[in-house]
């Protein structure tokens, strides 16, 4: 049965012939009417095959015609009755002069002559339906003998018994070539024609499995800062400052201890060098070389581009680690180079190395950490210098109880949550718990209870959902919106998109205080500069330290200024990281109001501060 929308097949013209003959309505059909829908049935039956066997013709002599490889097709007996285009050009020749030849008489050689007929006799005599000869040499009209890769093929007939040889021909140098290219292209960056990751760490494998009386280094260099020049002057400039650092670095490297110079990733390139008298010193000077080439400006559509890298440097690998271990450790010196400044090089510490694993390995588990109840919180009482006994606010931070390392400060673990994108979470931790601690001893105390203060850490004092979580938890523990004061250093206040400072601003007119941690005059200006909704200041850093044992006239100058200039702007003044009773006296004499630290205490359990408020209050 036909497909729907198809012309009739058979069986249905058939039926329809059938029906006819048989409803004649009882009336003996005249012969010449019987011969007319005999004729009828047998000229439509033929058709059926035709409509099908002009479609496969269509197809096949387009396939023949577009092919891009040379084909001839011959009659039974081997002669050329059909070129296409594709074969013309490749042996330099017409279509008509090709017609009529034998296949084997397009050899160049007799040898080659006798490979084709020997294979169409195969053909023959075989149940294989194609062979492919490789390295068979044609020929050319112009340019003599062409090697080929041949393929001869037997296409059927319309009898049973009838086959046709079909030769096929490419040109086994483009092949070559076109596999090649291939090669090159599955080895070499495309943008700047440098080896590529892969091809760089097989160079790697083949030193690490050098003699060992040969040396061996590795140098991972990253552009500083190419993000700017990327999105600033766009990925078109991008691309040819990139074609022009890899030009810098091959011309620095190659020809040097067997260098060997690839791109690794986008900014990022590799060089590996070996050789019995290659040294550290060596390494350095022509990574010092290259950076100073580096840093002479990219000249691009009248822009001056500077450019400069970092490098991380390996010499002498030889723990058996592989390629992979080895790049790893180039990178993490490439790390700390940036970690120092950028625009220079460092070279691996096993060490260093071993305590960044560690710090590493303690940033990957964080989460699990939080969701296992490992954190908890630590206080810092800040007290009434003018009433010791009385304190005025109470600091929250984090300490990590890990399983193994013990007690972890926040300065331990905080650095790794930025990496690790634990910042906010923990933040929240800090923000819920806080505040839960606020409200058991209002709920106790009423508005003898002191504030909590929370000190926040950039990411989380930019994140957009600040301000709705804030809230949310005060709500939930039913607290006025003063209860809670909110630190931030001038640092994290400024960051690049402007989103602490307006969070600042919405939690300052929900109510919260805010407060703002100062360690010089340049600070302090910026609260009315810029409108900075601030109620405290705290004093912090060398300014303070100054005055902790036999401070100087200029020292105590310098605070006195700050602490007269904070009460023009009616801010409140405290200090941080005081020593003892008679640097809280200083300070006090000075005009400072309240202060935290090793006088009272470095830092307390939730137990004990809450007996240090019980005792304070009463």
């Amino acid at each position: 049965m036909p497909e729907p929308g198809a012309a009739p097949g058979l069986v249905d013209v058939a039926r329809k012939y059938a029906s006819t003959l048989t409803d004649t309505k009882g009336v003996t059909l005249p012969p010449a009417e019987l011969e007319r829908l005999l004729l009828s049935f047998a000229e439509e039956v033929a058709e059926i095959p035709t409509r099908a066997y002009e479609g496969a013709i269509q197809r096949f002599t387009t396939l023949f015609s577009a092919a891009p490889i040379g084909i001839a097709l011959a009659d039974t007996a081997g002669l050329i009755v059909e070129v296409n285009s594709a074969l013309v050009r490749l042996l330099g020749s017409t279509s008509v002069r090709l017609k009529g030849r034998h296949l084997a008489d397009l050899a160049a050689t007799d040898h080659d002559a006798t490979r084709i007929r020997a294979g169409l006799e195969r053909l023959r005599t075989t149940d294989i339906d194609h062979l492919t000869e490789r390295g068979v040499h044609l020929d050319h009209c112009e340019d003599g003998s062409l090697t080929t890769n041949v393929t001869l093929a037997w296409l059927s007939g319309d009898r049973i018994d009838a086959h046709f040889p079909v030769l096929m021909a490419a040109d086994a140098d483009d092949i070559r070539l076109l596999g090649e290219r291939l090669m090159h292209q599955n080895v070499h960056d495309s943008l700047t024609g440098l080896p590529n990751a892969q091809s760089f760490a097989n160079r790697v494998e083949a030193a690490l499995a050098a003699p060992r009386s040969e040396e061996i280094a590795l140098v991972y260099l990253d552009i500083d800062g190419f993000k700017v020049i990327n999105d600033g002057l766009g990925a078109g400039v991008g691309d040819r400052v990139l074609r022009e650092v890899a030009n810098r670095l091959s011309a620095a490297f190659t020809g040097h201890h067997d260098g060997f110079v690839a791109r690794l990733s986008g900014d990022g390139f590799g060089v590996v060098m070996r050789g019995a008298d290659l040294t550290t010193q060596d390494v350095v000077r022509l990574v010092e070389r290259a950076l100073e080439d580096l840093n002479e400006a990219v000249y691009l559509g009248g822009h001056g581009i500077g450019v400069s890298a970092s490098a991380g440097i390996v010499v002498g690998w030889r723990p058996g680690g592989g390629h992979t271990e080895m790049r790893r450790a180039a990178e993490l010196a490439l790390h700390r180079a940036k970690e120092n400044g950028k625009a220079q090089w460092m070279l691996f510490d096993p060490a260093a190395d071993e305590h960044d694993r560690s710090r590493y390995q303690l940033g990957a588990v964080i989460a699990g950490a939080l969701e296992n109840g490992e954190f908890s919180l630590i206080y810092q009482p800040t007290v009434k210098l003018a009433k010791p006994d009385e304190i005025a606010a109470v600091n929250a931070g984090l300490r990590w109880n890990h399983p193994e390392k013990g007690e972890l400060d926040s300065d331990e673990f905080y650095p790794l949550a930025q990496i690790t994108g634990m910042t906010v979470p923990l933040g929240k931790w800090l923000l819920a718990e806080s505040l839960k601690a606020t409200s058991r001893w209002r709920s106790r105390l009423g508005d003898a209870a002191p504030d909590v203060c929370i000190r926040l850490p950039r990411r989380f004092a930019g994140d957009a959902e600040l301000v709705g979580m804030v809230k949310e938890e005060l709500d939930r523990q039913g607290l006025p919106a003063q209860a809670l004061r909110l630190c931030i250093d001038r640092q994290s206040m400024f960051d690049a998109k402007g989103e602490v400072y307006d969070s600042f601003g919405l939690l300052a007119e929900l109510g919260a205080q805010l407060v703002l941690t100062i360690s010089g005059s340049a600070d302090l200006e910026l609260i009315p500069r810029l409108g900075l909704p601030v109620r405290h200041v705290i004093l912090s850093g060398p300014v303070v330290d100054a005055l902790a044992e036999h401070p100087t006239e200029a020292d105590v100058r310098h605070l006195g200024q700050l602490v007269e200039r904070a009460k023009e702007l009616k801010l409140r003044i405290g200090a941080e990281g005081v020593r003892s009773d008679e640097h809280a006296a200083r300070l006090r004499q000075l005009g400072v109001l309240a202060a935290r630290g090793a006088f009272v205490a470095d830092s307390a359990t939730g137990d004990e501060v809450d007996e240090m408020i019980e005792r304070h209050a009463r």
